[in-house]
């Protein structure tokens, strides 16, 4: 009776419940101790400004194929595209401190603290917002649909957002299967660089193709650096990322071709009419600090900065081919 009993309440042979992907009752503390109420920077910190960039630069590249192709510069579609990339961002940015805290993944987690982990805000109220984002994303492409009566847009819509939501949430979040990597450089490098040009000219030209897969590089760049700074958390919660899969060296090899490559594809553009292009090679004052940085660091924080530092080199290099495909 008393070895039951002791199994019972968590014995070492007992078996340990597996938490849920999308939980009524979340992964938290039952008795969360007091902590401070969350403040305005406390949710832009969980909107992750650093990774905004890769928002814009899809739309950059996207614009400057179109007016290649057009010679017309359609400012509020471009506008409206805008809105889509960036509330989608910041929409699955939300819903990853969502879906990570509530399965306990983010608990002892490295970089800027979630508002779900960090137990100031109620779980329920970050999906909200999450889910808000979305919308703001869904009715924006929305009127692009209408302006452009290309309605078959709106099943690549409904794709986009549930790949944002199940990015880290659902029972079978494809991020805890090494598939991040792919699904940001279909969604953030091709779908939105790609969908920018469509939208504008109806027309996908070379340059278009060129410039999509560059900037879903360096989205990849930035996600490898985020997860490399979160390996050890990541192997303890069971998050297989790429990273956790390959390990760390390899995963500063594949960071460094990713961002290299981006740039080599840049420079064939250059070779090939734009000479503009040649100045994306500027964007590498931020490029090459980040790789330095991934090679070397000694304290998980300082990849914060590699990251943040790969995001300003993303929004550069998609500025300048922008200028580059116009000019």
């Amino acid at each position: 009776m008393a070895a039951t009993s002791s199994k019972k309440r968590g014995a070492p042979g007992a078996k340990k419940r597996q938490p849920r992907g999308n939980p009524q009752k979340p992964n938290v503390s039952r008795s969360p101790a007091r902590v401070a109420k969350p403040t305005a920077a406390d949710w832009v910190g969980a909107a992750r400004l650093r990774t905004l960039p890769l928002a814009v630069t899809p739309i950059l590249v996207g614009t400057g194929a179109a007016i290649l192709v057009t010679d017309v510069f359609h400012w509020v579609i471009a506008l409206f595209c805008l809105i889509v990339s960036v509330s989608l961002q910041i929409g699955v940015n939300y819903a990853n401190d969502y879906s990570d805290g509530v399965r306990g993944t983010d608990d002892h987690r490295v970089g800027p603290a979630r508002l779900t982990a960090s137990r100031k805000v109620k779980p329920r109220t970050v999906l909200i917002v999450a889910l808000v984002f979305f919308a703001i994303a869904a009715l924006a492409g929305l009127a692009i649909t209408i302006r452009t009566q290309q309605w078959w847009l709106l099943a690549v819509g409904a794709v986009c957002i549930l790949a944002a939501w199940f990015y880290t949430g659902g029972k079978r979040p494809y991020g805890y299967y090494g598939l991040g990597e792919l699904f940001v450089f279909v969604f953030f490098g091709l779908v939105a660089t790609l969908g920018t040009t469509w939208v504008q000219a109806l027309a996908l030209p070379q340059e278009a193709w060129f410039g999509a897969v560059g900037v879903g590089l360096l989205a990849c760049a930035v996600l490898l650096a985020n997860n490399l700074r979160d390996i050890d958390q990541d192997r303890v919660a069971g998050k297989k990322t790429l990273t956790v899969l390959i390990g760390r060296t390899a995963t500063r090899w594949l960071f460094t071709v990713f961002v290299l490559v981006a740039f080599l594809i840049a420079a064939f553009l250059a070779w090939i009419g734009y000479p503009i292009a040649w100045l994306t090679l500027l964007a590498l004052l931020a490029g090459l600090p980040a790789i330095l940085i991934v090679w070397t660091y000694r304290d998980p924080r300082e990849l914060v900065v590699a990251l943040g530092l790969t995001s300003l080199t993303s929004v550069a290099y998609g500025a300048f081919l922008m200028w580059a495909f116009i000019g």
